[in-house]
């Protein structure tokens, strides 16, 4: 790999890691977009999924397929709110309004989706735009974010658009040419002011031939003039000339006749036919089947490797021609192309994935739920276009006389390494060889108008303001726990005051938080655009160490209220909705903790990777925190009655008066329990108790000097003479002491 092409993906790599910017990776066929793909998983320190827009591309991705991760219906999108009604009577077509209220996303797809960073889309030649646009949708309304395209999320988009295009059928047109100049996916409404980034790989590693990587180009930018279409027709040969080639595969249009040739070829072989079946376990339909569920082979039958070796010997690859040798009921031998020694197959195995994020550790994690165990080989005398995309052959036979697709004669060509390789069984008509005029238009006039460095710089300064003022946002996580009490209100309540108390506690802690963590934002975000490095990263050490702690406490109460819940029975709702907001704490939590590394990285011109060190840690800690709930849970429910652990509201429950919670307070201090101590066997946040002890303070039953260090109230009191309101005091600590403390500061000073 030449310097130029290791520079390509690196500023690929640097604008996935350092910008928000939706991305389409493309280049020609063997440029290596596909192992930019699979390199990914290690060099991102961003969650994301891989999709593509059918299960075979899906498999090779080693994704999902888009239907199945979005719960899109089949058929048509129109990007409207209301119903699609108002613009046809025919069935198979959708709206926004249709798609939220018939085809919600279940409780595991939401979750998953809101963990994602980056959504990759592989193949995407074959994306049409109103499914990228119905995309777009989902993820506002699952991120809650209908201001940025993809709800804030960031889009890798790979292919190459010169290869086969998406599939519209008339009608739909027709509905949807209201919307659309074209199905592509560069059409999509998600991308029309989205500063798509168009990053082309240019070094070709198929093709080493100068002469025919010209030729291969002069076919995708619809320049192909008569010298190329004589040279290309010097490779025509005769049915007779072509029946002397021997293991060597033809490229055809259609399906059936790749499927007439195979079993034409099969039949004339004079061995009987031994049958194998796939072993299909679980979820694996047959629309994502690899192979035939049963494969016929006979002796002399020619064929073709369709996965990789997965044993780590590198035996066969993606597109490996052989021949069958030998044959028993559960044995294949073959005879790979170019080589003597004899090689007896064994199975290889295809995974239907699902995405899901982990109940116990919150990550984003991949599910099998079914897999396709199979030999990894098809007859391959033939093979279509469309099947033969990503596979590489020395020599093959191109039957391309009845394209009717654009890229098809491409697309069929650019599978040779080199024209010395090339076999035509039909002449080159110059009349089918064409590229589709308005990818030509969009990918010459992306080149022309962008420049990639400039490009990088203005995003980076973007992605760094988005994260200067989001990660420390706590309004949506204030959202959630608002919504989920306002749910709740009028219906039972736990018994267990802990319990009860637990999210209005952390409700109050967030509120007390929110304004604090606005002026935060924005003080980074000036020192950003000051370019003030130095105390940028003062200032977000500061904050970062600060908000991890409150977390923490946060997230342990969490941990604790979860254990408790558990041990109830119909509470299942209930432990959806606060796993839910565990979620949204872990992920905030997360990014807390990434985002000094990251801007420091972007600062330098580096590039921000993997950081399993601040997840594995953070792993253990949560561990921890259910190993402690489990211990004090035991003790907590062992006066319990109730089998659900709540008591309905107007029954015989002892009428808490209104001091009641401050007197346990009150008394628990006076035992000599501390602050810490007493939020965590109540089950309340800090910032409560420290409420309730300033009220113990103005009532004179606490002594403030029992409360807090002499030098802290001595700094606070001193500040008091300067600034007088509460706001202005937290302004002035930044900080350093939290509402309550100075809550408490206050009250003594009032009882002096």
């Amino acid at each position: 790999m030449n310097q130029e092409s290791n520079e390509k993906l690196e500023l690929a790599a640097k604008f996935v890691n350092s910008t928000a910017a939706p991305i389409f990776l493309t280049g020609k066929a063997g440029t290596g977009k596909t192992t930019f793909l699979r390199e990914l998983a290690g060099k991102t320190h961003k969650n994301y999924v891989v999709v593509a827009p059918t299960g075979i591309a899906a498999l090779h991705a080693k994704g999902v397929t888009i239907h199945s991760q979005f719960l899109l219906p089949l058929g048509s999108f129109l990007p409207v709110k209301e119903p699609e009604g108002n613009y046809t009577d025919q069935y198979g077509f959708y709206t926004q309004h249709t798609l939220g209220r018939r085809h919600p996303l279940n409780k595991i797809r939401k979750s998953v989706l809101r963990s994602i960073d980056l959504l990759v889309i592989d193949e995407v030649s074959m994306l049409r735009a109103d499914i990228l646009d119905a995309i777009d949708y989902r993820m506002k309304s699952v991120k809650g974010n209908f201001n940025q395209p993809f709800g804030g999320v960031q889009v890798l988009l790979i292919g190459d658009l010169y290869q086969l295009p998406p599939i519209v059928k008339d009608h739909e047109m027709a509905i949807l040419g209201r919307f659309y100049s074209s199905m592509h996916f560069f059409e999509a409404k998600a991308l029309n002011q989205s500063g798509l980034v168009y990053l082309e790989l240019d070094k070709i590693f198929r093709q080493r031939d100068e002469v025919f990587i010209n030729l291969l180009n002069h076919l995708r930018d619809n320049q192909l003039d008569a010298e190329d279409v004589r040279l290309l027709n010097k490779y025509f040969r005769t049915q007779e000339e072509i029946k002397e080639e021997k293991d060597c595969i033809t490229i055809t249009t259609h399906n059936y006749k790749a499927d007439q040739i195979n079993q034409n070829e099969l039949n004339s072989l004079s061995g009987p036919s031994y049958f194998y079946r796939a072993d299909i376990e679980d979820d694996f339909p047959e629309s994502l089947f690899p192979l035939p569920e049963k494969l016929e082979l006979r002796e002399g039958a020619q064929i073709m490797f369709v996965k990789n070796d997965s044993s780590g010997f590198s035996s066969y690859f993606n597109g490996k021609l052989a021949t069958v040798t030998e044959l028993s009921h559960n044995s294949i031998t073959v005879i790979m192309a170019d080589e003597t020694e004899e090689y007896t197959l064994r199975k290889e195995v295809w995974e239907n994935k699902k995405y899901l994020v982990n109940p116990q550790t919150k990550e984003l994690e991949e599910e099998v739920v079914g897999t396709f165990s199979q030999f990894p080989i098809k007859l391959a005398w033939a093979v279509t276009v469309h099947k033969s995309q990503g596979l590489t052959f020395d020599k093959a036979i191109i039957d391309v006389g009845n394209a009717f697709a654009p890229g098809q004669v491409y697309v069929a060509l650019s599978r040779l390494r080199s024209l010395d390789g090339l076999i035509l069984r039909s002449r080159i008509q110059s009349g089918l060889i064409y590229s589709d005029q308005q990818v030509v238009n969009f990918s010459q006039g992306a080149k022309t108008h962008q420049k990639l460095d400039e490009a990088l710089e203005v995003h980076q300064r973007n992605y760094l303001q988005q994260l200067l003022e989001n990660t420390f946002q706590l309004r949506p996580i204030y959202k959630e726990i608002n919504d989920h009490l306002s749910g709740q209100e009028g219906k039972m309540e736990f018994a267990l005051e802990q319990m009860q108390q637990c999210l209005p506690s952390i409700r109050q802690l967030i509120q007390l938080e929110l304004e604090n963590t606005e002026k935060f934002s924005r003080q980074l975000v000036y020192l950003l655009f000051e370019k003030d490095q130095e105390k940028l990263r003062e200032r977000l050490e500061k904050g970062v160490a600060y908000y991890k702690g409150l977390f923490l406490d946060i997230l342990e109460k969490l941990a604790l209220q979860l254990v408790l819940v558990s041990n109830f029975s119909k509470t299942m709702a209930y432990q959806e909705e606060v796993e839910a907001i565990e979620e949204m704490f872990i992920r905030k939590y997360l990014e807390i903790n990434k985002i000094n590394r990251i801007v420091q990285a972007v600062l330098e011109n580096d590039i921000p990777g993997r950081m399993d060190d601040i997840e594995d840690k953070f792993k253990g800690l949560r561990r921890q925190f259910y190993e402690k709930a489990k211990d004090l849970a035991s003790d907590k429910l062992k006066d319990i009655k109730s089998k659900t652990g709540k008591v309905k509201k107007g029954t015989a429950q002892p009428k808490r008066q209104k001091g009641d919670s401050q007197e346990l307070t009150f008394q628990l201090f006076e035992s000599g329990k501390g602050i810490a101590a007493i939020a965590l066997e109540r089950g309340l946040a800090e910032s409560t108790i420290k409420s309730h002890l300033a009220d113990g303070i103005v009532l004179g039953r606490i002594e403030l000097e029992d409360c807090l260090p002499g030098e802290t109230i001595i700094e606070i009191l001193a500040s008091m003479e300067k600034f007088k309101s509460m706001k202005e005091l937290r302004e002035h600590f930044s900080g350093k002491y939290d509402y309550g403390t100075l809550k408490m500061v206050i009250a003594g000073n009032k009882t002096v």
